[in-house]
């Protein structure tokens, strides 16, 4: 995947519980692209992920959502498992963060359960997108056409199903950004 995103900078919002793989994955393919990644929590110190059927491995915070900003960040990645957005949504801070990103038009890319963060903060109204299949009748309530795709674009927004989806996902959003990259360039 050869792209330059040099001085992108992505806002990787996450809790305990999240999908190891959803964040791990698409934060490598995104630091190999060039971007800089933060993990953004409600919490200092570290996370636990999950790794399916079990506790997994820690990842630091590098902000804390008390000191984070969409406005210092390129775009945000939503991992899923599903304790990590349930939790977060209960965080109005981690709601207004996703706000945020929604109301600056710039990308947010939501993965699994990651979509209930967009319900959530009311961003999917008339907008199609896919996700984990549990999630297809809360995402439809939140006013979404869903799809069941691997990847699925619809503006600002991308989202996908599952961890198998992990590396059309990050295929798909570190075109996106590239894609900024070279409009803001010629611009």
């Amino acid at each position: 995947m050869a792209s330059n995103l040099n001085g992108k900078k992505i806002a990787i919002l996450a809790t305990d519980g999240f999908e190891q793989a959803e964040l791990l994955e698409p934060r490598k393919a995104l630091d190999q692209a060039g971007a800089k990644t933060v993990v953004v929590s409600p919490k200092s110190g570290e996370i636990r992920g999950w790794n399916k059927k079990e506790w997994g491995d820690a990842v630091k915070v590098d902000q804390s959502l008390d000191q984070a900003s969409a406005r210092d960040f390129d775009a945000l990645l939503l991992p899923g498992g599903v304790m990590n957005p349930d939790h977060l949504r209960m965080e109005p801070k981690a709601v207004n963060f996703v706000r945020e990103f929604v109301s600056s038009g710039k990308t947010v890319a939501a993965i699994c359960h990651g979509p209930w963060m967009l319900a959530e903060a009311g961003a999917i109204n008339g907008k199609t997108v896919t996700s984990w299949p549990s999630l297809k009748t809360d995402l439809k309530n939140a006013g979404a056409r869903w799809v069941d795709r691997e990847v699925e674009t619809d503006g600002q927004f991308i989202t996908s199903r599952k961890p198998e989806d992990i590396p059309a996902f990050s295929r798909t959003f570190i075109e996106s950004l590239s894609q900024g990259v070279q409009r803001h360039a010629a611009a």
